[in-house]
């Protein structure tokens, strides 16, 4: 291919060319994602002229991508079978009892479930275990789907902590201690919370309105009673509730604990859950086939997501953005970089996967202001309030994005649409707080 600083620009502005028609074919609902990530990069690709390297690209980015396509797969087919068997029953007979059909409380408890389940540091297995769990009730009560998926992405997003994938990150690009940069941000987080907290309160207020409108009770003193179909009474396995309770425990302990890879331990924990709950081959087959549609549809978008990732990565044009995107920085206003990084960090989710952006754009923006007296570690504040932190859930740059959309079955348009204002007040709101008590200071 050939070299220079000009051909180098023009591969960076071929890379936002494509991020963003990706984003706006995506986000109109015109194109499904699936077909956006596999068409709009590998036309690209051509563009830059690339040709019969693209194939390489796509090759290399699905096989990056498999352990996690194989790890969904199961992952679905795993909760599945849990749930047809009846896991979370008492839990979500617990939450009505507790509740009523007050969208209020609902949307509420969506949002620390999600928070306390992302403590440990996945946004895959807070949407493995979140949405499952939450999702037979909003569809009980006739609730927005959209703000099931948003309760979670706020849950998960804002809890920004130091085991989590971008803080380790700017820790290990600016060589720092993950104590001594995240120390700071913890009464931001804390904010955060607050504030997402009280979105989340008012999406339940708007969806009491909502269904009192549509002739709906939405009041806390009405019991709501579950009532099973035969076919949904057929395959509940009430004596082995504890059963499943412990294999699911298990599950998910051993895979945080890496014990084996999360692929390997859904896999096994699948074929458990198969032979506890429905011991013959025709049951078995039968339960399979009944979540094989979600599975499959999964797969192949995070396959297409493979393709798109390997196409950016491979053919250089993230390189090239990250290196550009920061030449456009005036040397008088570098004192401002922290707070106005801070500003577009939840946003720049949408343009950089996590590594693009911590080992390529964030060690360039901290040289280039660190010669101007700005300290390092308040530059990569002003990132972790939201660069794939409170923006990754509506990041199509990151497979959980995808199993957040599919599990909610919401389209990912009308995910991005209905949730990024949310998360972008939220990160605003962190940021705030991050000024106030001095953190993004030169």
């Amino acid at each position: 291919m050939p070299g220079g600083d000009r051909f180098h620009l023009v591969l960076a502005l071929l890379g936002l060319a494509t991020l963003v028609v990706l984003l706006a074919a995506i986000m109109s609902g015109r194109v499904s994602p699936l077909v956006a990530l596999i068409v709009v990069p590998t036309v690209a690709a051509f563009v830059g002229g690339f040709g019969a390297q693209t194939g390489k690209f796509i090759t290399t980015g699905v096989q990056n991508l498999a352990p996690v396509v194989g790890m969904f797969v199961f992952a679905i087919l795993f909760f599945g079978i849990v749930t047809d068997a009846g896991m979370f029953d008492p839990a979500i007979d617990a939450i009505l009892r507790a509740v009523g059909t007050h969208p209020t409380w609902i949307v509420m408890g969506t949002f620390v479930l999600a928070a306390l389940v992302h403590l440990e540091g996945s946004g895959a297995v807070t949407f493995l275990v979140t949405v499952p769990a939450m999702l037979p009730l909003y569809d009980r009560l006739g609730m927005d789907r959209r703000v099931l998926a948003a309760a979670v992405a706020l849950g998960a997003g804002v809890m920004v902590m130091p085991w989590s994938g971008p803080t380790l990150r700017a820790a290990g690009a600016l060589k720092v201690p993950v104590a001594t940069l995240y120390r700071p941000l913890l009464p931001a987080v804390l904010c955060g919370i607050v504030f997402a907290l009280g979105l989340c309160w008012w999406l339940g207020r708007r969806e009491t309105r909502r269904l009192i409108e549509r002739g709906g009770t939405a009041g806390r003193d009405v019991v709501v009673t579950r009532t099973l179909t035969e076919g949904e009474l057929a395959l509940r396995r009430p004596k082995r509730l504890w059963i499943n309770v412990a294999l699911t425990v298990t599950v998910l302990g051993l895979m945080i604990a890496s014990v084996l890879p999360p692929v390997a331990m859904f896999m096994l924990g699948t074929a458990a859950a198969l032979l506890l709950n429905y011991p013959s081959v025709k049951m078995q087959r039968e339960r399979v086939d009944a979540h094989a549609r979600g599975a499959l549809m999964m797969a192949s978008i995070l396959l297409a997501a493979g393709a798109f990732t390997g196409i950016m990565q491979g053919s250089g044009m993230i390189t090239a953005m990250a290196s550009h995107a920061v030449a456009y920085v005036p040397r008088g206003a570098a004192s401002h970089v922290p707070f106005a990084l801070g500003v577009v960090s939840m946003p720049l989710s949408l343009l950089f996967d996590p590594d693009s952006f911590y080992f390529g754009v964030l060690p360039v923006v901290v040289e280039t202001t660190k010669m101007l007296g700005v300290a390092p570690a308040s530059v990569a504040h002003g990132a972790l309030l939201g660069q794939m932190t409170v923006g990754f859930p509506v990041s199509p740059l990151t497979p959980a994005t995808f199993l957040l959309v599919g599990l909610s079955g919401v389209e990912l348009g009308a995910h991005q649409r209905f949730t990024i204002p949310l998360l972008w007040a939220t990160s605003l709101a962190m940021v705030l707080a991050a000024a106030l008590f001095g953190v993004l200071v030169p």
